[in-house]
């Protein structure tokens, strides 16, 4: 083989090797962006259905959406297979809870950085180069002065958050595991309908104290497609393309999302010690994005 001839086998390699990446980067930005916006949209329906009522119709639509989608044939699950897709519908119903009832008393932008401790804590634990362990930590440093003590500090608030963190942790290993299991999007369906099925209960109970009204329906459907079905299908195909800990720090611009988009649909704004620490997050993730793809390249590169 020729010089020429081996030089652009090895490029199309790299080629085909970078684009799996570049498209899970791409799913975990659509991601972040479609669930803040349905959470921001759910917002606007807490004050006539409450936390629960929305995170029920919220549940009930990703289960719609996802059956249709997955098709999943139940009956032939394993027990190997339904366990990661019963622990994914305990984690995916809990996490919204807990998240949503910490924007109803803290705001969008301090809960969901709270809530980003947990793909954070994946960073850390499964990271194996310094550069994603400094990365991370310089990411938390960011958090801590976002989440830093006041004489307002809504603590249950932020204990809520912190819940819904443990669970985004979870929620990205289970993910992974269940996409290596099942097939397709069959397990995120069946996950979806068993968290619609808990939510049964629930969400009556909560719509019958709670009349609610069309405009407010509308939005808790909205924040179902939005901040459920969306990135529930986004990241199972972002997991498959990019690793569990690449994913966690990468996942650290849904601070920055919830912020912007807290500031331009909920007119809730931050001061500038918090932008600071967004500015700080956002280029730690930089800096462990671009050097990940210069690993790459330079593994990809003839000898």
């Amino acid at each position: 083989m020729t010089l020429e001839a081996r030089a652009e086998t090895t490029s199309a390699a790299a080629a085909q090797g970078a684009s799996p990446r570049w498209s899970g980067v791409a799913l975990m930005v659509g991601s972040g962006l479609s669930n803040q916006v349905g959470a921001s949209v759910a917002a606007l329906a807490f004050p006539v259905l409450g936390p629960v009522g929305v995170v029920a119709v919220r549940q009930w639509v990703a289960a719609v959406v996802l059956l249709s989608a997955g098709r999943p044939n139940l009956r032939s699950f394993t027990a190997a297979q339904w366990r990661p897709v019963l622990g994914l519908a305990a984690v995916f119903a809990t996490m919204n809870l807990t998240l949503y009832a910490a924007i109803d008393r803290i705001g969008l932008g301090l809960a969901v950085t709270l809530e980003f401790l947990g793909p954070l804590a994946v960073a850390l634990a499964s990271s194996r180069r310094r550069i994603d362990l400094a990365c991370a930590l310089v990411a938390a440093a960011g958090v801590v002065v976002l989440t830093r003590p006041r004489p307002s500090t809504d603590y249950l608030g932020i204990g809520l958050a912190l819940i819904a963190a443990v669970c985004w942790g979870c929620y990205i290993l289970l993910n992974r595991t269940v996409g290596e299991r099942l097939p397709g999007l069959q397990g995120s369906a069946a996950a979806a309908a068993v968290s619609g099925l808990l939510y049964l209960p629930l969400g009556a109970a909560a719509l019958w104290l709670h009349q609610p009204t069309v405009g407010a329906l509308l939005c808790a459907l909205a924040a179902g497609v939005l901040s459920s079905a969306v990135p529930f299908l986004a990241d199972l195909l972002a997991l498959r393309r990019v690793p569990a800990r690449f994913f966690g720090i990468f996942m650290s611009v849904n601070p920055v999302f919830a912020a912007l988009i807290g500031m331009l649909v909920l007119d809730q704004h931050l001061g500038a010690a918090s932008w600071l620490a967004i500015t700080v997050i956002v280029t730690a993730n930089a800096v462990s994005v671009g050097t990940a793809a210069n690993t790459r390249r330079k593994t990809n590169l003839p000898r």
